[in-house]
């Protein structure tokens, strides 16, 4: 397809762009090593993310974009003109308040209306976002803002405006702060109020798709995070080619207006890319600041959107809550047959898209309606009652999950990428799921395999590289022929679908010369409905083995159950810790049968306290942080190599 110059005035495109082919592979000695597919989107040569609110405005004023969260829990609808209005006004107070083109606003928020207003408001003042967890710690904030050299900070509450005044005297750069629920943002509204229109096309006309639009800031799995330099351009290509892959996703094709719930951290350029997306798209767009179960739940209900971006630990949690609620009903069997039927469905529904089978048969679906009102609807309803695709990533999702939610009705699109790659490089393209993948490359995307199965990308969306405080500019990652190297280990199929299988720099290599990626044996027992978290070990030790830790609400429905199971009187500790252990052994065996004798887990350790983020264990992307597990878990780890 042709890749004929645009402006960001151009539509994306929201039908089929042409019949869904497989991508070109090279096959070299009998092995998929390259696979690409050619942009669906043409490719934008002029203006920046800047112009789309205003965009928005010339083509459909009245759409209704976003609908915001008010204090009271009801929500408001914003048009695209109320939004570009808000945009420009909180844009002129920066302008205002004597920010300058190219330089740094942080936002350190929850994922709220508020972060996409800031978001837009910044790039039409010529700024350069930089996103912060609202979960860090004072080291990670003061390490970020410095890096960044960031001249102005908006927080959301007086926390962490409080964190941040305790850093301002090693942050010689940063002149202003902002509090969100202190009135910051009607303070800059008034105090823009004096700024022309002129001044603010003027700050819009500089930017051009070269344009550095955000630093988004690593997890920091291992050391300090790294500052991901994404420009403009990389976030066109990437929404761009994403939002015509997943025309069923961003266009209204039934009564129900596509619309989103976003619930994953702004602060991730994965929901920051959806967010750009449902923006150029004019999908409808909310925010739910909390993950917490109630108030998820509550949000959802009440939002009731057309599809989710989610990780696999919320579809999981969704499962198990309902399986846990199933089982206090008495109808724990009616629940598994339910989930059977559900995978059995999803499996040939693949398998009829793939012609390697006939679909569904009769009996299957006449046995799926049986279910669909008794388990399958209330799914449904959880998540809202209308969302039809889930648009997943971070982790594997696992063909149990991904069929299962094939079969009670919700498309899964399982996707790849980093935050260098400005989210997605890969997805499951439309009507061709292959489960246990994570899809083909997106259009556009270029997928190579290393001679040591590391996993290379090339694309429009691959960012301009690391930033380097001292130059204040990035340094470029890529190889003379653009191909960025991930650190990941994976492999192509026939058809160009990627499977990852593990992180380079996280193989295990056994005392005995075994490599193994401890990766899919987490993902697996993490799966178990006992099992919150799993670190596995092994690094130059004679076998595996594996930390655990419970997840709370599993276990205190287990033990629920068990009592009721119980004769009064017949149970003591011991023999509950002995059932709980044989549970989590079997899981353990089930996860071996999956891998070789060397790559097994032979001996495991259940843990009394979690891994978090608070505990400096984990990321706020839930990825593991195994030097800070190791180093704080050497005695625990030892034990189990101990005679």
């Amino acid at each position: 397809m042709s890749t004929a110059e645009t402006g960001p005035s151009t539509p994306p495109i929201t039908q089929p762009p042409h019949e869904v082919v497989p991508p070109d592979v090279v096959t070299v000695g009998g092995v998929v090593r390259e696979a690409y597919v050619a942009p669906f989107a043409p490719a934008v040569r002029g203006g920046s993310l800047a112009d789309i609110p205003y965009e928005n405005v010339r083509q459909a004023p009245d759409d209704i974009v976003i609908s915001r969260k008010l204090p009271d829990g009801t929500w408001r609808d914003v048009t695209a003109a109320a939004f570009a209005e808000d945009v420009g006004a909180v844009a002129r107070g920066l302008i205002a308040e004597g920010l300058m083109p190219g330089d740094r606003l942080a936002i350190m928020a929850r994922t709220t209306y508020e972060w996409t207003l800031l978001d837009f408001a910044a790039w039409a003042a010529g700024l350069v976002t930089v996103p912060i967890y609202p979960t860090s710690s004072a080291f990670q904030t003061r390490w970020i803002l410095q890096d960044s050299g960031a001249i102005a900070c908006v927080v959301e509450d007086a926390a962490q405006a409080a964190l941040v005044r305790q850093e301002r005297r090693q942050l010689s750069r940063m002149t202003h702060l902002w509090e969100l629920d202190d009135g910051g943002l009607d303070r800059l509204r008034e105090a823009g109020a004096g700024i022309g229109p002129d001044v603010l096309a003027e700050r819009r006309a500089a930017l051009t798709p070269d344009s550095l639009a955000t630093l988004s800031y690593t997890s920091g799995t291992t050391g300090r995070a790294k500052g991901c330099a994404l420009t403009h351009g990389n976030f066109f290509s990437e929404v761009d080619n994403a939002v015509a892959l997943l025309y069923p996703v961003f266009t209204t094709v039934s009564k129900e207006p596509a619309s989103i719930l976003l619930f994953l951290p702004l602060s991730h350029v994965f929901g920051r890319m959806v967010s750009v997306a449902c923006l150029r798209a004019r999908v409808r767009l909310g925010h739910a600041p909390s993950v917490e179960t109630d108030a998820l739940l509550a949000d959802l209900a009440a939002f009731r959107p057309t599809f989710l971006l989610a990780i696999p630990y919320v579809l999981e949690k969704v499962y198990n809550t309902a399986r846990a609620k199933a089982e206090r009903m008495g109808r724990a069997s009616s629940f598994d047959r339910a989930a059977r039927i559900a995978r059995r469905y999803g499996e040939a529904l693949e398998a009829a898209e793939h012609g390697t089978g006939p679909g569904p048969t009769t009996m299957l679906r006449a046995t799926r309606a049986l279910y669909d009102p008794l388990v399958h609807r209330r799914i449904r309803a959880a998540l809202g009652g209308r969302v039809k695709y889930a648009i997943c990533g971070g982790s594997p999702l696992g063909r149990r999950l991904a069929s299962f939610y094939a079969g009670v009705g919700v498309e899964i699109f399982e996707g790849y990428g980093l935050t260098e790659t400005t989210a997605a490089a890969t997805c499951t393209p439309p009507g061709r799921p292959r489960m246990g993948t994570v899809g083909w490359p997106i259009p556009g995307t270029a997928v190579r395999i290393a001679d040591d199965g590391e996993v290379m990308l090339r694309g429009g969306h691959v960012f301009a590289g690391y930033w380097d405080a001292e130059k204040g500019a990035p340094v470029p990652e890529t190889d003379e022929d653009g191909w960025f190297a991930t650190g990941d280990l994976g492999e192509l199929d026939a058809e160009g679908y990627l499977s990852i299988t593990g992180r380079k720099k996280d193989i295990i290599i056994t005392t005995g010369g075994k490599s193994v990626a401890p990766a899919p044996l987490e993902d697996w027992l993490r799966a178990h409905p006992l099992i919150n978290q799993c670190m596995v070990t092994g690094d130059n030790r004679p076998y595996i083995t594996a930390l655990i830790t419970l997840d709370a609400a599993g276990l205190a429905h287990w033990r629920e159950m068990r009592r009721r199971r119980m004769p009064a009187g017949q149970s003591s500790p011991e023999a509950e810790e002995e059932d709980l252990r044989g549970i989590l052994q079997r899981a353990v065996d089930e996860v071996n049968r999956l891998v070789s004798r060397a790559e097994s887990i032979r001996r495991f350790l259940v843990l009394t306290r979690d891994f978090t983020e608070a505990n400096g264990h984990l990321t706020p992307s839930m990825k593991l942080r195994r030097a800070e597990i190791t180093r704080d878990f050497a005695d625990e780890i030892a034990k189990m190599y101990e005679k």
